[in-house]
């Protein structure tokens, strides 16, 4: 889940279709930086397995922390072409489940860079604080339209219960990370059944 995205971004160029080197470097980066971190992911291993000299990578990325936004810029574009900001918070985080097996290498990069950079000098920790805090304004503005329309209680704070919707999302990315076998859409769907059974008033039951 996201917040609406605006209508530019810095690193939005990046990512222009046709520019099928960078979109090879981005697809190596993800993968070595969801297996190794950034911290030992560097250019070089990059460039070697996308096939391109370190000089060829950094003509498209200027910089090891210009790749690292850029990743995220690849995620943040992933959940938006699937996610339905304006539709029903409950169908959305059903279907969170399908974007963990659409994009795994996505998923793992996206939870070791959140480790990584919890700290508030990291340097990515910017970017994911605000990240997390648009998740957080999506996901309770989802609840206030149910409120708005009556079919939520209204004496639930959506704040809160966001936070709590949000950490369920991020343990269960790091939960299937460690173990793709647990049984993903049944989790999704139980706890998501649950959510609504909480959310709706007693009286619609």
């Amino acid at each position: 889940m996201s917040g609406q995205r605006p209508t530019a971004r810095p690193y939005d160029t990046l990512l222009a279709k046709g520019e099928e080197r960078k979109l090879q470097i981005l697809a190596v980066a993800q993968r070595l930086l969801s297996r190794n971190g950034w911290r030992s992911t560097t250019l070089a291993q990059i460039a070697r397995e996308a096939g391109v000299t370190p000089a060829g990578l950094l003509h498209h990325f200027e910089s090891k922390e210009q790749l690292l936004q850029a990743v995220l810029e690849a995620r943040d574009t992933d959940d938006e072409l699937h996610a339905d900001q304006e539709g029903d918070i409950i169908e959305n985080l059903v279907n969170v489940a399908d974007r963990f097996r659409r994009s795994p290498d996505l998923v793992g990069m996206f939870a070791v860079l959140l480790i990584e950079n919890l700290e508030p000098d990291a340097p990515l920790h910017d970017r994911l604080l605000e990240r997390y805090r648009a998740a957080l304004a999506s996901v309770s503005e989802g609840i206030r339209r149910g409120q708005r329309s009556g079919r939520f209680r209204t004496d639930i704070d959506p704040a809160v219960k966001a936070v709590e919707v949000v950490a369920f999302l991020n343990g269960m990315e790091t939960s299937w990370l460690l173990d793709p076998s647990i049984p993903l859409n049944t989790v999704f769907k139980e706890y998501v059944r649950s959510l609504e059974r909480e959310l709706t008033p007693a009286s619609t039951i």
